[in-house]
């Protein structure tokens, strides 16, 4: 399923409150330690924008211009300037130095590969949600909870069999919040992987309940499941999100990222 078909263009500009500590880059990790989740809202002030746009490369700028709505090309120039931004804290360079590369599915890294730094970002409705971890491989994703879907007929059409039963055996009140729990944990997961949803959301399962996101069964070696850990995220309100990385539990700090 494309992911237009799940986030709408829809909505209004108001700006998502955030739950998480507001910090800024001198709280970046430094090592192995841990692993940080940044959160940003994307609708910025003019002057901010402006500031953003000028650290982008010129591709960057040229995908901006490509986007029908304003909208749509402004929230684009905060998620790349503010990711710029926030890796040049963890890099000691000037966000406008940063140069990137693109795996085959269209996963970005830094081109200094040698540094270990690894990242990944998702957006949604306004929010973005940036993971940093070192010598890591990680993804993330966030959706805002939303009540005009088929979640049922969604999760019959694309998760898989053990997830569809799932989500039927939750409380009706309750089942639209585990749907986006679920849908977040399979894309944070394939961003992982380095693979897109034509992967198949199918091919693999995780866990539903609020408090514990974990990995029912893999399309690899039975053992695979075992690499890797999932963390659940609840950045604003009407926000859930998830990030998975490979290796054992590592201690998560999640902030608000504090605009320079």
């Amino acid at each position: 399923m494309a992911r237009e078909r799940l986030s709408s263009k829809g909505g209004t500009r108001a700006r998502p409150v955030i739950l998480w500590p507001a910090a800024g880059p001198e709280q970046a990790i430094r090592g192995e330690e841990g692993i940080d989740v940044w959160c940003a809202a994307l609708d910025l002030a003019a002057e901010e924008l402006a500031r953003l746009e000028r650290t982008l490369a010129a591709e960057e700028r040229a995908r901006a211009g490509r986007f029908v709505l304003e909208r749509d090309r402004e929230r684009f120039v905060a998620a790349r300037g503010l990711l710029r931004q926030i890796l040049a804290a963890y890099r000691g360079a000037p966000p406008e130095a940063l140069r990137f590369r693109y795996s085959a599915k269209g996963k970005p890294a830094l081109e200094d590969a040698g540094a270990g730094l690894e990242f990944n970002l998702a957006h949604s409705h306004g929010l973005a949600l940036y993971a940093v971890a070192w010598r890591r491989p990680v993804g993330v994703d966030v959706e805002r909870v939303r009540e005009d879907i088929d979640v049922e007929g969604i999760a019959g059409r694309f998760f898989s069999p053990k997830e569809a039963a799932a989500l039927r055996a939750i409380p009706q009140a309750e089942r639209v919040r585990a749907f986006f729990r679920c849908w977040t944990r399979k894309e944070a997961l394939l961003k992982a992987w380095g693979e897109g949803l034509p992967f198949g959301l199918n091919r693999f399962s995780v866990s539903l309940a609020a408090r514990e996101a974990r990995i029912l069964e893999t399309p690899f070696t039975p053992s695979e499941s075992g690499r890797w850990w999932l963390y659940p995220l609840e950045p604003a309100p009407e926000f859930v999100g998830a990030l998975a990385v490979r290796g054992s539990a590592a201690r998560v700090h999640c902030r608000e990222w504090r605009l320079r």
